[in-house]
């Protein structure tokens, strides 16, 4: 599928999403079949620029890496990193929008065929911001794409930042899917995951949105 194919909506925020349709899917390492309702993904992680709107309007704390509301000169467009997931929640909530549960984003990741990266079962290290990549920090998003893409057109699924899961808190430990730029392939497979507690904020953890339904 190339870029000019893929089906482009626009949420509340105006940033780009795919849709994800309702149907079974393959899920986690012992590929157990697991059915979804239609939803909507950002077809991007959320980028400073996007998080630099609800920091003004809102009053949120800003990241940790920015320095008095200015974004790191070249960031604009990286995934926003060293955000915590409550504050992934409240940006959601902001557009009118949620966390992904880990079954939606392996679905969005994934396909139904049960593939291993989201663009096939060969690990390919110029199709993903990972480990293996050299680059050792954020990258535009969209680089990759539509290379790298999820069979629905989703990119930067793999590798670039670690993506916050929403689903039923806990103040202990919330799953993190996707890899990021300093681990390896493993790490960036479609079932791969990590726990962290959710207050931690780190250099190569971000998050992406999604919506049950478009605002009319």
């Amino acid at each position: 599928m190339s870029a000019e194919d893929i089906p482009i909506y626009f949420g509340k925020d105006e940033r780009p999403m795919v849709l994800i349709p309702a149907g079974e899917f393959l899920f986690g390492p012992d590929r157990e079949k697991v059915n979804t309702e239609t939803f909507y993904i950002d077809r991007f992680p959320v980028t400073n620029v996007d998080y630099k709107k609800f920091v003004e309007e809102t009053g949120h704390t800003e990241p940790d890496h920015w320095r008095r509301g200015v974004i790191p000169e070249g960031k604009e467009d990286h995934p926003v990193v060293h955000v915590r997931w409550e504050s992934a929640a409240a940006y959601a909530e902001w557009v009118g929008k949620r966390l992904p549960t880990e079954i939606e984003w392996e679905k969005a990741a994934r396909g139904t065929d049960g593939r291993q990266w989201p663009w096939g079962n060969t690990f390919d290290k110029n199709k993903c911001n990972s480990g293996e990549s050299g680059i050792l920090t954020t990258s535009p998003v969209g680089k990759y794409s539509p290379q790298g893409d999820s069979p629905y057109g989703v990119a930067e699924m793999a590798g670039n930042v670690f993506e916050w899961m929403g689903g039923k808190y806990s103040p202990i430990r919330m799953p993190l899917r996707g890899g990021n730029w300093l681990d390896g392939a493993e790490q960036a497979r479609t079932h791969a995951r990590r726990m962290h507690t959710p207050h931690r904020r780190n250099d190569f953890i971000g998050f992406r949105c999604v919506v049950d339904k478009l605002p009319e």
